[in-house]
């Protein structure tokens, strides 16, 4: 039966097979034409020398040809492989990490072995393709099994080849075209859940005449199309499992308190799913033994870190008086000697303060630490100015709330309504720090 005719600019019937293996946490039959490639993923404990007590993962890849992948037998790689087939393993591995955000691995590596069984061309862009999606696989069945909690895949990866064949650019070449083009490219892309594309690689050579700009962007986008739909085979695949691609990780709030949960998952809900220690069963008290609210808050969320193995975030805040050179501080919910009697908390201000002069300037001040696993932790201060009154104004608000006037608003913050008070908190500037910080790390 004769094969109909692919167009110029048509990729070839792709195929994948997920689960092919029962063995490999991931596994993929991947057929791009006559091309077929078997993908697998393995994960062990443990990490190279060079990660080693860094909390991050590795991932790394492997490529061979079987034997009877060609016409003509090709000799089976020994302990050194042929040059070829290194230099494709290290662009797959190098395509892989792309998509990864390898510090939610943990230390552990996961393994991409891909193994030609038929060549007829396009074996190093099919494993890639491939590939992606036995990762996938296999970050799914970690977190299934409670192994992870966040998934490391913050992007999609996919790989094709163009080329120039008879003065016409093509895609997808097969291998009587690959042997005959004048240009030569393979090309990888990445897309991330914004809808941003990047690329990994770009592999162009003028095999018979050099190129121009005009022809490279030309065969740029035709790969692009050619990805984009690679990607959506890739999402076919995958099914409900394709949900490890761009999943948010998970932010552990170092408290209880709803209001706070309210306003953390307003502010960071587009970068973390945000949860209370209860909702993922944690009951835990740190002593705050630090002597500033920075080292407090890095205590707490330290801690928490260490047992949720995830994204956690804690503060600590409190009034610093300028008067009495930042008291109470630390020490704002148990001023009095006694934790969170606000009464006695207050008419011990007020007596400190009897005989100092207006304006009695304060400011409330936050410190805010996320701490993730394998990264460095992020500490950040918020503060609101104002000045302590000599006698109580609203009924709302908590603590020193009732003689706290704050400059922004013009009102105590017992005055203040909810949303206002949110408005030009300490923890809320603090918080608005921290997200500036980590789109700048995403850049």
């Amino acid at each position: 039966m004769n094969e109909p005719i692919r167009g110029a600019h048509e990729l070839r019937p792709v195929t994948i097979h997920p689960d092919f293996t029962i063995m490999a946490a991931g596994s993929v039959l991947i057929e791009c034409g006559k091309t077929r490639v078997i993908c697998t993923a393995s994960v062990t404990e443990g990490v190279p020398p060079f990660l080693r007590g860094k909390g991050s993962g590795w991932l790394t890849a492997e490529y061979a040809m079987l034997p009877g992948a060609t016409p003509q037998r090709k000799a089976r790689d020994g302990i050194k492989k042929d040059g070829r087939s290194v230099e494709i393993q290290r662009l797959i591995g190098r395509s892989l990490r792309a998509a990864c955000d390898l510090t939610r691995l943990g230390e552990r590596t996961i393994t991409i072995d891909c193994d030609v069984i038929q060549a007829d061309g396009g074996t190093r862009t099919a494993s890639i393709t491939g590939a992606f999606v036995a990762l996938c696989l296999a970050v799914n069945k970690l977190i299934e099994e409670g192994r992870i909690v966040d998934s490391p895949i913050i992007r999609q990866v996919a790989a094709i080849s163009v080329g120039v064949v008879d003065g016409e650019t093509m895609l997808d070449l097969e291998y009587v075209q690959d042997s005959r083009a004048e240009v030569d490219m393979n090309v990888v892309m990445t897309l991330d859940a914004k809808g941003n594309k990047g690329f990994v690689e770009v592999q162009g050579t003028g095999e018979k005449n050099c190129y121009s700009r005009a022809q490279l962007n030309e065969l740029l986008d035709l790969a692009e199309t050619g990805i984009d739909q690679l990607m959506q085979k890739q999402l076919e695949a995958l099914g409900d499992r394709g949900s490890v691609i761009f999943r948010k990780p998970r932010l552990v709030l170092a408290s209880n308190n709803f209001g706070k949960l309210r306003e953390l998952r307003a502010m960071l809900g587009d970068m973390f799913d945000v949860y209370s220690m209860r909702e993922v069963g944690k009951a835990m008290e740190v002593e705050e033994t630090g002597e500033t609210f920075e080292e407090n808050a890095l205590l707490k969320a330290e801690a928490l870190c260490e047992v949720c193995g995830c994204a956690t975030l804690a503060d600590d805040s409190g009034l610093c008086v300028d008067a009495l050179g930042g008291r109470p501080g630390v020490y704002s919910a148990r001023y009095c000697g006694v934790h969170g009697d606000d009464e006695a908390n207050n008419q011990l201000l007020l007596k400190e303060l009897e005989n100092v002069p207006e304006p009695r300037k304060a400011h409330y001040g936050a410190a805010i630490a996320l701490c993730r696993p394998g990264r460095k932790p992020i500490v950040v201060y918020g503060r609101c100015d104002g000045q302590i009154l000599r006698e109580y104004r609203g009924e709302g608000g908590f603590g020193y709330d009732p003689l706290f006037l704050s400059d922004d608003l013009g009102v105590t913050f017992a005055e203040a309504d909810a949303e206002s008070k949110n408005g030009v908190s300490h923890r809320a500037r603090g918080i608005a720090k921290i997200k500036e910080a980590l789109e700048q790390e995403n850049g």
